[in-house]
């Protein structure tokens, strides 16, 4: 949980992109070995949640997709198990998008785009997208020894380049409240749902262990120029 500051979390290795080439090889060679996919991070529930709240909203079928951070793709392929078609998934470890490719062979999801990509430098190629989803990488992020601050506020930019005006952004996290998500996320996006997440009691009081939100991008409003056109 965060605190107030610019610095709400104390940098940690699992904000570095050496820790994460390093744990999908691992986790690539443990598939190799034994066909184990790894760790869904946040559990199988949150892929259920993130699913329940696309049927239950009637989102097209066809809609793009897009999963930020995707690891080991599982999240695409239960998507495309729902009926999804338009999926995107980029990760900047190439041991990660390697595992999603095996992943994807063996569940013969052929539909899944998966590609290597930072998130923070998107290429002009990543843009219109319907829906945005983020299960835990902002909050990695959010742990880089190196200016999290500013790659904070790169992710929201590269959020706003990729994603369609009006279109929806999923993001759970374990380390950011709904009130800290709502303050990083306040230019360009508005909160449409907070999801039901596991509650758990500690000292008599009750709380979450995880938040996820739903969010929508604002409308782009034209600029005094485009009027004067």
């Amino acid at each position: 949980m965060a605190v107030a500051g610019d610095e709400p979390f104390s940098p940690s290795v699992l904000g570095t992109r050496e820790h994460w080439d390093a744990a999908y090889e691992r986790e690539l060679q443990t598939f190799q070995d034994i066909g184990d996919t790894g760790e869904i991070w946040f559990g199988e529930e949150s892929m259920v949640r993130i699913i329940r709240w696309l049927e239950k909203h009637k989102v097209p079928l066809d809609s793009s997709v897009l999963d930020i951070g995707t690891g080991n793709g599982v999240l695409l392929v239960e998507l495309a198990k729902s009926g999804y078609l338009n999926l995107t998934g980029i990760d900047y470890s190439p041991s990660a998008i390697q595992l999603s490719e095996k992943v994807r062979e063996k569940e013969g999801m052929s539909n899944i785009k998966l590609k290597v990509e930072d998130f923070l430098a998107p290429s002009a190629e990543l843009s219109g997208f319907d829906i945005c989803i983020d299960k835990g990488t902002f909050d990695a992020i959010s742990l880089d020894p190196s200016d999290a601050v500013g790659k904070r506020k790169l992710y929201v930019g590269s959020l706003c380049k990729v994603l369609k005006p009006e279109g929806f952004f999923l993001i759970t996290s374990c380390n950011w409240t709904k009130e800290e998500l709502l303050n990083e996320f306040r230019e360009g996006f508005e909160i449409l749902e907070e999801l039901p997440t596991p509650k758990f009691c500690f000292g008599g009081r009750i709380g979450n262990s995880v938040t996820a939100l739903v969010f929508q991008r604002k409308k782009v409003r034209p600029s005094i120029l485009d009027k004067l056109d």
